[in-house]
């Protein structure tokens, strides 16, 4: 074997010597720092012509007869291992160190000689170029190295990749549910309605459920508010958007979402001998809760929390089965100051939120263009 290949053997060999006897206490962490450590030695050797991929092969081959049993140490771990450090390697170019706490050296840097300080000497582990409060410290460190792999070889953008670290840590994904998630590009999805769901629903899966069920804005492009009487946009109030969901109560929930059923509309509720009506009410099987949906035909309104917090209070007593979770209000309405809705909805104790719908008409006339005609659509049914 070539003396390079032994030394890149005796370097990885000796950090994993050195970090099992801390691996019992904090294997996950541990892990981690090692990987990152050995990814690092073997990306500074990547450019070499003579580190092929047939290395990677011959140092795995290699470990296992020095270190009889070991696992987790294939040509596609170290791959891996290499990635995990390219795709974090901003983390240690920086000027001030913040995890020098955090991630104590593996070995004392003169235990070994200079060749083997890439993988070991970790103590100067930091951050740079980064906004150091919107960094996950604590949480990156806690996410198994499967769940770093689908992490960052399915997401590039940072932020995405904080929000699926925090997710594992906070929900105890599994790696599959974490892929499917990627796939299904849950991070889009998580902010986009003004909600409090992350503070009103339980478990934590649940309520991200939730936030992913309801969209920003809604497309009602079965209704047209220029054929309902060819009255002005602003004269139509919420009974004829209403009406119209109602009499497309299908295409409606096609739009809404998976799993939602159609309860009733102008739903009577009771309280104190006090009568209220609410606009829809649906139930969607996901979440396994009722869903009040107010109409308003106008911006956003803080009043209309209130209100539909007191429908919420009416339905989660009075129609609500034991078995169900708390009913979800859902403002629909013609516009928002996004910001404000999520500055005002915190306030309410009850799962709310707010989004936007257009109509037909609404749509830039080129989309209407493109656009099957009404009467077309008639002959082909």
């Amino acid at each position: 074997m070539e003396k390079e290949l032994i030394t890149a053997v005796e370097a990885i060999k000796t950090a994993i010597l050195q970090s099992q006897y801390q691996a019992a206490k904090e294997t996950t962490r541990v892990q981690l720092i090692l990987y990152y450590g050995i990814g690092r030695y073997l990306s500074s050797k990547k450019g070499k012509k003579t580190w092929g991929t047939s290395v990677l092969e011959t140092i795995s081959s290699q470990l296992r007869k020095d270190l009889p049993g070991l696992r987790g140490f294939s040509a596609t771990s170290l791959k891996n291992m290499r990635l995990f450090y390219e795709s974090w390697s901003f983390l240690e170019n920086a000027n001030t160190s913040v995890l020098n706490d955090e991630l104590p050296a593996i070995v004392n840097s003169s235990d070994v000689s200079d060749e083997l300080k890439p993988i070991v000497s970790i103590s100067d582990f930091k951050l740079s170029g980064v906004n150091l409060n919107d960094f996950p410290v604590e949480d990156f460190f806690k996410v198994p190295f499967s769940h770093h792999i689908a992490i960052f070889s399915k997401v590039k953008n940072l932020q995405e990749r904080y929000y699926y670290i925090h997710l594992v840590v906070e929900e105890h994904l599994p790696v599959n549910v974490l892929e499917g998630l990627i796939k299904k590009e849950a991070y889009k999805h998580h902010t986009e309605i003004p909600n409090n769901f992350e503070r009103t629903i339980s478990p934590s899966n649940l309520a991200r459920k939730a936030v992913e069920m309801f969209k920003d804005e809604y497309l009602l492009d079965f209704i047209n508010v220029e054929e309902i009487g060819e009255r002005d946009t602003a004269d139509v109030d919420e009974a004829v958007v209403e009406n119209a969901i109602i009499h497309n109560v299908k295409n409606f929930i096609m739009t809404f979402g998976k799993d939602f059923a159609f309860v009733g509309d102008q739903y009577h509720l009771e309280a104190f001998n006090e009568e209220f009506f609410s606009d829809l009410l649906f139930f969607n099987r996901e979440l396994n809760c009722l869903v009040v949906v107010e109409l308003k035909r106008g911006e956003f309104k803080p009043a209309y929390l209130g209100q539909l917090s007191a429908y919420l209070r009416i339905v989660d007593d009075k129609i609500k089965k034991p078995h169900e979770n708390r009913t979800i209000g859902i403002v629909l309405c013609k516009s928002m100051n996004k910001q404000f809705a999520e500055y005002v909805i915190q306030d309410y104790d009850k799962p709310m939120g707010v989004t936007t719908y257009k109509s037909l008409s609404e749509m830039p006339e080129e989309m209407q263009r493109v656009l099957p005609d009404l009467d077309d659509i008639k002959k082909i049914m």
